[in-house]
C-alpha cells in the first residue's frame, strides 16, 4: 500500500498550533476593503480555530 499524500494546498491554507488545535485565516481580507468598516477589517484580522465540523476533514488532507 502507498504512503498517503499530504494535500498540499490546505497545508498552505491552516497550520497545526503546539496543543495540536488547528488555525485559519478569516475570509474576507483580499478584496473590496475600502467597503468596509475600519473596525470589520481589524475584526477579520488575526487567526480563528477551524470550525469543528470540518476537523477531520481537514486532519485527513493534512495527513494527521
Amino acid at each position: 500500500m502507498p504512503k498517503m499524500k499530504s494535500h498540499t494546498g490546505m497545508g498552505k491554507r491552516v497550520r497545526v498550533t503546539g496543543s495540536g488545535k488547528i488555525v485559519r485565516q478569516q475570509t474576507g481580507l483580499r478584496h473590496r476593503l475600502e467597503v468596509k468598516a475600519s473596525k470589520e477589517t481589524r475584526s477579520l484580522s488575526g487567526t480563528v480555530e477551524v470550525a469543528k465540523p470540518d476537523l477531520k476533514r481537514i486532519k485527513k488532507m493534512l495527513g494527521r
